[in-house]
């Protein structure tokens, strides 16, 4: 495998941000100034109505370190598994939490394998820039969050000491390319914000939900995991400010158990999944890259260029697409990070470029990736969707 050269490797280094003069820095976590911060914070909520060929609405609520098999049979998870699709050969991409989240938005991890706090390079696009391009409506709800746009590593809770909310969990204010950005700061907001906005329908197309370390199970246990879904999520099952043919993805970003195959519980439920599916099971391979593909597919979008191309397309959705499900019996465990400009165990790597030359279902990478990156093609043999080093945990798409 081939990686670009130094010369093009030097042009990727993460893009400062500058902390507004009068403000204390987004990414401070002393009391006072995120107290202060707040005093100026701002919110969006822009929205759109864009659609979709299986789904006008997309949600994604995640949940933390739970072994399939466990979070199968809390009967909280099992009351929304009864409710839509289990998906039974979901798996996570590595260990730990956090090269989950960055690799679910942004098709791939470059070889991150802690969780530290991390800035992915302005130069890499995510999810949110495919959105944008077809005015499709964003935004991620992070419960806990002090204030809209927040970019600190942790916020403890003032009454009761917890460490409820942590950028890690936070897949967007991963990215430089949003964080840079005031306008996408602002619609990465608290969850009681999307209360807010679903009172005033005004909720996003496309949502990221991601519960506090004590209600997403990490700090407590699968049983108040599901007690707080059954508690956020049912009463929505019935408003129609929320289910505006929705999908909604209950998952795990990965499995507790490391000697393990990292198999994570997920579930597709919501007004868009056909009535004959509920209650099924979907047995083909799906991982955290398959939300990528999904949305992508079902609006029409360009792709990243990334492991974004190549992975399966949820069925239920690929059905109305014409997107073929590939035929894929997994016996990896999926629990070790390869090389990459975030490694911390030796391994590092030269940031991969995007492969501009893509195609998938008559898709095409965006068109600013290959503006940025297509002059690169011929110094280096991307590492994605087309080919992977031996030994190291993705799959070779056919």
């Amino acid at each position: 495998m081939r990686f670009f050269t130094a010369a093009a490797a030097a042009s990727v280094v993460s893009v400062a941000i500058a902390a507004p003069t009068s403000v204390a820095s987004p990414t401070a976590t002393d009391v006072t100034d995120v107290y202060a911060a707040q005093a100026t914070a701002k919110t969006r909520s822009p929205t759109s109505c864009v659609k979709g060929a299986a789904f006008d609405r997309y949600v994604s609520i995640w949940f933390e370190n739970t072994d399939f098999d466990m979070a199968a049979a809390d009967p909280n998870f099992k009351f929304f598994a009864e409710k839509g699709i289990t998906l039974a050969n979901n798996f996570g991409l590595t260990h730990p939490s956090e090269p989950n989240y960055m690799a679910a938005v942004g098709g791939d991890y470059f070889g991150l394998d802690g969780d530290p706090f991390t800035q992915v390079p302005q130069n890499v696009s995510s999810v949110v820039d495919l959105l944008e391009d077809k005015g499709i409506s964003w935004g991620l709800y992070q419960e806990d969050m002090p204030y809209s746009g927040f970019q600190g590593f942790q916020w403890v809770n003032q009454q009761n000491g917890a460490n409820d909310y942590v950028r890690k969990h936070n897949p967007e204010i991963l990215y430089n390319s949003v964080a840079a950005k005031p306008e996408r700061l602002e619609v990465i907001k608290n969850t009681t914000m999307f209360f807010k906005d679903l009172q005033e329908d005004k909720l996003p197309q496309w949502m990221f939900i991601t519960p506090n370390m004590t209600s997403d199970g990490h700090d407590t246990s699968v049983t108040t995991a599901g007690i707080w879904l059954r508690s956020f999520l049912e009463p929505l099952l019935n408003n129609t400010n929320f289910m505006q043919n929705t999908l909604v993805l209950i998952t795990f970003d990965e499995n507790e158990t490391y000697t393990i195959q990292n198999r994570v519980f997920s579930v597709l439920l919501g007004d868009a999944v056909p009535k004959k599916l509920i209650g099924t099971t979907d047995t083909n391979f799906y991982n955290h890259y398959s939300e990528l593909a999904t949305v992508e597919a079902n609006w029409d979008l360009h792709t990243l260029g990334r492991y974004d191309v190549g992975a399966n397309v949820f069925a239920n959705v690929a059905s109305q697409v014409g997107e073929p499900v590939r035929n894929w019996t997994e016996s990896r465990f999926y629990n070790l990070s390869y090389p990459g400009i975030f490694n911390a165990a030796g391994e590092w790597a030269p940031q991969p470029v995007p492969n501009t030359n893509l195609r998938i279902n008559g898709r095409t990478v965006l068109p600013s990736i290959q503006a940025t990156w297509g002059h690169l093609q011929n110094e280096t043999i991307y590492h994605g969707a087309l080919e992977v080093p031996d030994g190291y945990h993705l799959p070779v798409y056919p």
